[in-house]
């Protein structure tokens, strides 16, 4: 199967986003394992719909003008990691999952490690929030984009840096962030849109 894809460049590097038809089907990172989120062929398509609406959504949320992303998506996978993948997009934006909490959400607690491994080879980074995912004692754990990339994110969400800003004040240089500890705070909780959960159920 062809998919075609859109480079973006964004604050956390380069991204290299990925459609099936007219569905978003992964969002990979610059330095992605190559095997981590299995495609087939990929064609470069900057002119197909669904990838310019992703990369808009992606730049409002870099700003910090956007919580809640309304794609429709094509998770390929498992039926074990479409489970974990779609509790992923219940976690609302400035909050946290441990990995356990995620397991009990799909209804089996024992399985942590493979909820683990299952939110490792989550396609669609970011818009599926796997970074919002972390250790029991709240310690950042393994992150396909890399933990520094991992700390950005959750200091946006927890609106203690702009991704955009800080790229801008360091005249080129990396962008940094004060380490944070993920917090719980109250939001406004964002249901996936109806064409986000018809994609996840094959509705």
């Amino acid at each position: 199967m062809t998919h075609a894809y859109k480079l973006m460049d964004s604050p956390v590097g380069q991204l290299k986003l990925v459609a099936n038809g007219e569905r978003l089907a992964a969002i990979l990172w610059e330095n992605d394992k190559p095997n981590r989120v299995r495609l087939g062929e990929l064609l470069e398509a900057n002119d197909r719909a669904i990838l310019i609406e992703t990369e808009r959504q992606l730049k409002e949320y870099f700003a910090g003008a956007r919580d809640v992303f309304d794609l429709a998506l094509d998770f390929q996978g498992t039926d074990f990691q479409k489970q974990v993948w779609a509790a992923l997009l219940t976690i609302p934006f400035g909050q946290t999952r441990s990995y356990a909490e995620i397991a009990r959400q799909i209804g089996n607690a024992n399985a942590v490690r493979a909820v683990g491994a299952a939110n490792g080879r989550n396609p669609i980074s970011i818009v599926a929030p796997c970074h919002r995912v972390i250790g029991a004692s709240g310690e950042l754990t393994g992150f396909a984009g890399g933990l520094a990339n991992k700390m950005l994110l959750l200091s946006l969400e927890a609106g203690q840096t702009s991704l955009e800003a800080s790229a801008d004040a360091q005249a080129g240089m990396p962008a940094q962030a004060a380490p944070v500890v993920p917090r719980k705070k109250p939001v406004a909780r964002h249901e996936p849109s109806r064409g986000t959960q018809a994609s996840l159920f094959g509705n």
